[in-house]
């Protein structure tokens, strides 16, 4: 006997937009799903290279507070349509052409990352920003439209989501002046809308579909970090620099990378989305995830830029901007990873970790020595869980 609330995936004009199945057997990412994270990856890059700019040219302050909105707005979009199209994904016309406009959005806010992290000109961002939020409201009155059963919290989100729009407008021309204020209040509003939208009754997204869709997003993410780095060793090479200076940065950076990807998928992702309140704690965990792994080729390309003197900040600040993103994507997988399955010779192994990542600051080869930290940390968490499984 047929789902009646399976969804044909086949082509089509207009299908009515109903709740996909929670017990779909096979839930896979879609090609256009995987257009649109390729597109957003593309502000990723842009938002990295503007904090990498900010960073050598010495405000690492007002980089980093750039960095940190500027990927606010590119992780909170991806994430919303994540979830949506784990819910409702119909495939049709109207939900690819708004899907268009998301991915629109996405570009306009990869062409402003630079101004804003640069100028504090965020208007060309918030623009970016809002269409694609906007065109989630038409989503999901799509949504309330099709789906009577759960239409009430379809139609919080789009309310939701409309009334925070307007203070991104505001904010964004400069109307209320206190823009990091106005940004963390308006963060907080746009937080609170799945818990109170998901109450009178939770849609219908498949955990094994959005544990697979964060996993390739930081794939893609930490891709475009060894694309960025590359790019960089490429144009310290074409200078007087030869590979032997940066021998280690090459190879300290590559075993960081391929550890961060290691631990990341070291542990099952899906037995973690067991409910509301742990789906979001592990989503909003994401932001840390995604925005860490980003900077991590900013600090690298710092390091790099380094080795040709094209540098202005102190030699501890350049080791800082590589070894803190690091440090940072550790935490927020072991906290992620605690939620679910606490382990007390894990925390300790965590901990450690981190110190280690901190003290590689003041080492005289900082990207290697990370590279050895984060190595070592993943042979102590293979060891574990072999240890765990043969019990």
């Amino acid at each position: 006997m047929s789902d009646p609330t399976a969804v044909d995936t086949g082509w089509t004009w207009y299908r009515p937009m109903r709740a996909r199945s929670t017990e779909e057997q096979v839930r896979s990412s879609t090609e256009l799903e995987l257009l649109f994270d390729l597109c957003f990856v593309i502000a990723v890059a842009q938002a990295a290279a503007a904090f990498e700019h900010e960073v050598v040219a010495g405000r690492i302050g007002h980089g980093v507070l750039g960095y940190a909105m500027v990927f606010f707005a590119i992780w909170w979009a991806w994430m919303n349509f994540t979830w949506f199209a784990s819910a409702y994904d119909t495939d049709d016309v109207f939900y690819r052409l708004l899907t268009l406009v998301q991915i629109g959005g996405a570009l306009i806010v990869a062409a402003g990352a630079a101004r804003a992290l640069e100028d504090s000109d965020f208007v060309l961002v918030a623009v970016g920003y809002v269409v694609m939020r906007l065109a989630m409201v038409a989503q999901w009155l799509r949504a309330a439209y099709s789906d009577r059963e759960r239409r009430k919290s379809s139609l919080r989100y789009a309310v939701g989501i409309l009334i925070v729009q307007v203070g991104w407008v505001i904010v964004a021309y400069g109307i209320i002046p206190d823009l990091p204020v106005a940004f963390a209040v308006l963060a907080v509003g746009e937080l609170t809308i799945p818990p109170w939208a998901e109450r009178p009754a939770r849609t219908t997204w498949h955990p094994q579909h959005i544990a697979e869709r964060f996993g390739l997003f930081t794939l893609i993410v930490l891709g475009e970090t060894v694309a960025a780095a590359a790019a960089a060793m490429r144009a310290a090479l074409d200078t007087d620099v030869s590979f032997a200076d940066v021998a280690s940065l090459s190879i300290g950076g590559l075993v960081t990378v391929f550890a961060m990807w290691w631990l990341y998928f070291a542990f099952d992702s899906p037995s973690q989305l067991t409910s509301l309140a742990a789906s979001l704690r592990w989503g909003y965990g994401h932001y840390v995830v995604f925005s860490s792994a980003a900077a991590v080729g900013a600090g690298l390309t710092v390091n790099i830029a380094e080795a040709t003197g094209h540098v202005e900040i102190s030699r501890t600040a350049v080791a800082a901007a590589y070894t803190i993103p690091v440090a940072l994507y550790i935490t927020a997988l072991a906290l992620l990873r605690r939620a679910s399955k606490p382990s007390r010779t894990l925390d300790v192994v965590w901990l450690l970790a981190l110190l280690g990542l901190l003290g590689c600051t003041f080492a005289d080869d900082p990207v290697l020595f990370t590279g050895l930290v984060t190595a070592a940390l993943v042979a102590a968490v293979v060891t574990d869980l072999q240890r765990n499984t043969a019990r």
